[in-house]
């Protein structure tokens, strides 16, 4: 098939490395202490190697290549990785590393001066596909279920809702599948104090809610719960 793949100019590439670093999919190898693409099915077109290039040796070029093959660069991954292929992951990038995110207490703002708003993201990942069921910091958790547009339509977002929560995001429109399976796990294996839920008022959201009504009835714990929906102007119209 013809598709979009990258390219490296040799005399232009200087054997830093740096490209095969961020190739998180295994596509780059150095061979002969010049960088090079080994797999075409390894390369995803998306071109996180460039920016990091020094010498600007990497270029795309729409040409003959074999298909992306996202199930063997998994495979790939996890093997860098060390992964059980008993227990996979549900994605191996880099970025999405579970880590708990510690936030310093407030400070007050000299007098005369604005004091600039402070995230109050307390995890990483934030969607729902990505986050790991027995993550660490779901333990004890109160736990925020969100649509994704919600953090952009309602102006205190961070403050009102995810203060002192742990968030999950997700579109059930845009993403395959149900998220009820996953939260049924999230919530039968980790003792959690509440669920938020704070959706849009558009009629897909009502995947999302519903698949966490779904996760709370099958989970078979008492967990107490709320349901917030905002207007697609930002407002809250319904608690």
């Amino acid at each position: 098939m013809v598709r979009k793949i990258i390219k490296i100019n040799q005399e232009k590439c200087n054997g830093c490395g740096l490209c095969a670093d961020a190739c998180h999919e295994g596509a780059i190898a150095m061979v002969d202490g010049k960088a090079r693409l080994i797999r075409d099915d390894y390369c995803d077109g998306l071109g996180d190697c460039l920016p990091v290039c020094p010498t600007g040796a990497i270029t795309f070029e729409e040409r003959e290549a074999l298909a992306y093959n996202e199930e063997e660069v998994k495979k790939n991954m996890e093997k860098k990785l060390g992964v059980n292929p008993k227990n996979p992951v549900t994605c191996a990038c880099p970025g999405t590393k579970t880590q708990a995110i510690k936030r310093p207490f407030a400070v007050q703002a000299p007098e005369g001066r604005t004091q600039t708003p402070k995230s109050r993201l307390n995890q990483w990942p934030v969607q729902i596909k990505l986050v790991p069921v027995n993550a660490p910091y779901l333990d004890n958790a109160n736990l925020l279920i969100a649509a994704d547009c919600v953090a952009y339509s309602y102006a205190d977002f961070h403050n009102r809702f995810m203060q002192n929560r742990i968030t999950l995001i997700g579109c059930p429109k845009l993403d395959s599948g149900d998220y009820s399976e996953k939260l049924t796990e999230i919530l039968k294996n980790n003792n959690i104090k509440s669920v938020t839920i704070v959706r849009m008022e558009v009629p897909c959201c009502g995947g999302l809610e519903g698949a966490v009504r779904n996760a709370l009835g099958n989970c078979g714990k008492l967990i107490p719960w709320s349901v917030y929906t905002v207007s697609i102007d930002g407002e809250i119209i319904d608690e």
